[in-house]
């Protein structure tokens, strides 16, 4: 997966499609990020640069109680695709 804007943008309609707010604050953050998942919310840590921000959130979504059948069917193709490399990640 590249580390551009517009992967960035995709990883965020997924949660934005699975209902979930994704919110850029400060704080004391051990990951990088928290997940509010009573409420639906992300919080990633603001002073992660793009290439945090897209490895943070691919592995957050397979974390996240989505279900890929109420996604578009593009987003559910994105979706897979974030899963597929976060599965990646973790193996190797």
């Amino acid at each position: 997966m590249k580390y551009t804007q517009t992967t960035l943008d995709k990883i965020e309609r997924i949660l934005d499609e699975a209902e979930y707010i994704v919110r850029y604050e400060r704080g004391n953050f051990q990951s990088g990020y928290c997940i509010l998942e009573q409420k639906k919310v992300v919080v990633l840590n603001k002073f992660l640069q793009l290439e945090g921000r897209i490895s943070t959130l691919i592995d957050i979504v397979p974390q996240l109680r989505i279900v890929p059948e109420t996604l578009s069917p593009e987003v559910r193709r994105i979706y897979e695709e974030v899963v597929a490399a976060a599965h990646a990640v973790n193996e190797g």
